[in-house]
């Protein structure tokens, strides 16, 4: 599994890791096994958030043992994100997690508290040990520049972002902005939402000569691609164990600049959108 440096100054974690939203919503015991399964194949990087339902649960099960080997993140919902509500929001991920800090803790999306007062949680947080670093979710570039206005460089470890084959919208502003400034992109929903090109599609049709030529298949191909740049890591969720291995081996895949481009025609970026995608 590859490393990537999770922002400026931060820790290397695996380039494909495990998103666990409506993790809940299934057999418990299969997702437990997901996730541990995932762990073993070097996707140490856990995402989760206070919105997901008892997910923090589920994950608290998998990783009983293995905390000091992963890198945890979580998110605080901006209905939460006043000074006092994200330290009270963290303590409470904290608890359901089973643990004593998070690697990296999250705004899930911009709402009404001022930044400045979200900002403050988070470095107060960060002084306790509580977190060893912060980020945002669903950040546009714009958005990226005032957060950066309050809290200088160096500090926004990472943008949690929409992007999968058919929603590349990202590339526009959000992924040029990280570049500049140090802050790693993490693609959450990579195979889109319950809409994967299909194999008889005609872009679904080129994904799948590449996953041929690749011994692999049409995921690992799609997760290679949204990670191709090393700023850029990829969240997939995996219900069972089968398609945790199945993510896992993407984090060795590189697609040649032919196989890129090739994708970049089937699945075009398309204009700039007003406002950024998010689910």
């Amino acid at each position: 599994m590859k490393l990537r440096q999770f922002g400026q100054h931060g820790a290397h974690v695996s380039v494909i890791g495990q998103g666990t939203w409506y993790l809940d919503r299934g057999d418990r015991k299969d997702a437990v096994a997901a996730l541990r399964r995932g762990i073993d194949l070097g996707m140490t990087h856990i995402d989760t958030a206070e919105m997901y339902g008892d997910a923090e649960l589920v994950i608290a099960d998998a990783i009983a043992g293995r905390r000091d080997d992963l890198f945890l993140v979580s998110k605080v919902l901006p209905s939460n994100a006043s000074r006092q509500g994200t330290i009270t929001a963290c303590e409470r991920s904290l608890a359901r997690l089973k643990t004593d800090r998070l690697d990296c803790y999250l705004l899930h999306w911009r709402g009404a508290y001022p930044l400045a007062e979200t900002v403050a949680a988070f470095e107060q947080l960060v002084s306790a040990g509580k977190i060893r670093s912060w980020g945002v979710s669903n950040f546009d570039a714009g958005d990226l520049d005032e957060l950066l206005d309050v809290a200088g460089e160096g500090r926004i470890a990472c943008n949690q972002v929409l992007y999968h084959l058919k929603e590349r919208a990202i590339e526009h502003a959000v992924i040029p902005w990280c570049k500049k400034h140090g802050t790693a992109v993490v693609a959450y929903s990579p195979f889109g939402h319950d809409d994967f090109p299909a194999p008889q599609s005609k872009a679904g049709a080129v994904l799948q000569t590449i996953a041929t030529a690749h011994g692999a298949s049409p995921r690992q191909v799609a997760l290679a691609f949204l990670t191709r740049d090393p700023e850029l890591l990829a969240i997939p969720k995996a219900s069972n164990e089968e398609h945790a291995a199945d993510n896992a081996a993407a984090g060795e895949l590189v697609l040649g600049s032919d196989e890129i481009a090739a994708l970049e025609k089937a699945f075009p970026l398309g204009a700039r959108p007003r406002s950024l995608p998010m689910l």
